[in-house]
């Protein structure tokens, strides 16, 4: 379905990134694969898309700095000629209580989430202008929709996302180029493999469907949108998040 298609995802090196580069990548996509600090495990999926046919390239750039977005989608188009698919996946997190957090934290979060963002969409939407079409597909969180305490930054940069999906939907909407967002609840990656099985349960008792989600739920809804099937679906936010928050 996506034969012909490129995609660039950041922060593809692992977890919720990955999936959504093998999902795309399934589907017939080439995939630009950006990671700030996961060289080898970029690298691998590289191989792990090329095991089953698919085309992928692993680009190294700290998306929240300008200049390196750009070269990465220069890299992209370099490549593979054009960009077609935007999935601004890459995030971290410096959580603390705002008594406690400093501005360094509260900056570098702003900055890789939701400047990166911006970013990225800065330099492919000329692209995807000039071609009269294109999808971005930016991973805010349930966070960004309902706060939680000691998240004050990263609810902000989450919550950001949303106002530059629905701004850029509006701006790019009748050059046939999509904007929406996916919104993930509390999902099994790296990131809650720390947490204890405690705080785990917990989660789960404010969670409609009673169970965490995986990384796949993700990508499956990121497919979703990049597909024919939302062709007529922009400036919305998607939840993923079994009930989490409505």
């Amino acid at each position: 379905m996506l034969k012909g298609k490129t995609a660039v995802v950041t922060g593809a090196g692992r977890g919720i990134g990955k999936a959504i580069a093998l999902k795309l990548a399934g589907h017939g996509a080439n995939i630009v694969i950006n990671y700030a600090n996961s060289k080898d495990l970029a690298e691998e999926l590289v191989k792990e898309i090329e095991s089953f046919g698919g085309h992928a390239l692993a680009v190294h750039a700290d998306v929240g700095v300008f200049i390196e977005a750009e070269a990465l989608v220069l890299k992209a188009k370099e490549e593979f000629g054009t960009v077609d698919i935007l999935v601004n996946n890459a995030g971290i997190t410096k959580d603390g209580l705002i008594m406690r957090m400093s501005e360094e934290d509260f900056d570098k979060v702003i900055q890789v989430n939701l400047k990166g963002a911006f970013n990225c969409a800065r330099h492919v939407v000329p692209t995807m202008v000039k071609q009269r079409g294109g999808r971005i597909i930016n991973i805010s969180s349930v966070v960004g929709l309902v706060g939680n305490a000691g998240q004050a930054n990263y609810a902000a940069s989450k919550a950001g996302i949303i106002g530059l999906t629905k701004s850029l939907a509006k701006e790019v909407g009748s050059r046939g180029i999509t904007v929406n967002a996916v919104a993930p609840g509390f999902i099994e990656t790296d990131m809650t493999s720390v947490l204890s099985g405690k705080i785990k349960e917990a989660a789960k008792e404010n969670i409609a469907l009673k169970r965490l989600g995986s990384p796949a739920n993700i990508a499956d809804a990121v497919f979703f949108l990049a597909s024919d099937m939302a062709e007529y679906i922009t400036g919305q936010v998607i939840s993923v998040d079994g009930g989490m928050a409505f």
